[in-house]
């Protein structure tokens, strides 16, 4: 899926109306790339005992963790739920507290999302290196959906206290659109600069052919004619010769 139509999923899905598991459910066992960021409503019960934390998951610039707890839903489906993220702790081997889920019954909305590459790396007891489902899966003693997982939007009840909701997705192109916009810009005015000198050369190159014809016929360039001098009268007469000259000068 190119960058576009990655935003156009977004702005489909993100905000749309929340669907119930059984109209949804079967994201998490076969997603396709349109069903991303859509919002599911699901009831059943966190696994709390099974909580794992995702590591190297940076937010704003600053590394920490992001915390997957299994929910088995109603019909007794089992989901991976990313509650959100936590900074490092004192030791930045570990977050420094996770907070706990709410116990027993639980409505929670999520939005699906696929699940990430393996990054063919090893990390410590309760952590993982990506949200590889079918790597979690293997930590655990139960079968869980393995295509996609939900990302939490809403839980109720709610807890006492949460990890850090995600960041909503980018909704543009980014900064380089923004870039290619300008670098077009100043090829366009490039093209009309050029263009117009072009044009001012030409319009001179003619009015030096036209002015070189003339002064080769006989004629006075137009920038070269000056103004002819006045005639003098003789006692309010003019001579033979003045005339003569009158008329030539003209």
């Amino acid at each position: 899926m190119d960058k576009v139509d990655e935003i156009n999923t977004i702005v489909a899905n993100y905000d749309a109306e929340p669907i119930s598991y059984a109209e949804g459910g079967h994201f998490f066992d076969d997603m396709t790339e349109q069903q991303k960021w859509t919002p599911v409503s699901v009831q059943g019960e966190y696994l709390e005992e099974d909580t794992l934390v995702a590591r190297n998951r940076p937010r704003a610039g600053r590394p920490g963790f992001e915390v997957l707890v299994p929910f088995v839903t109603d019909t007794g489906d089992r989901v991976i739920v990313n509650r959100g993220w936590l900074p490092l702790g004192a030791d930045a081997s570990a977050p420094e507290n996770v907070p706990a889920p709410p116990q027993g019954q639980t409505q929670i909305t999520v939005r699906a999302m696929p699940g990430e590459e393996s990054l063919d790396r090893g990390a410590p007891d309760g952590q993982v290196a990506s949200i590889n489902l079918p790597m979690i899966n293997d930590q655990l003693d139960y079968e869980i959906a393995d295509e996609a997982y939900g990302l939490m939007a809403s839980e109720t009840p709610a807890p006492a206290e949460s990890p850090q909701q995600m960041p909503e997705p980018q909704r543009d192109e980014g900064p380089h659109l923004s870039y290619s916009m300008q670098w077009f810009t100043f090829g366009l005015m490039g093209f009309v600069v050029w263009g117009w000198l072009a044009y001012q050369k030409a319009v001179r190159n003619r009015e030096d052919e036209i002015y070189g014809e003339r002064e080769e016929d006989g004629f006075i360039s137009a920038h070269r004619v000056e103004r002819a001098k006045p005639v003098k009268r003789r006692k309010g007469r003019m001579t033979d010769e003045e005339i003569e000259d009158s008329m030539l000068n003209s």
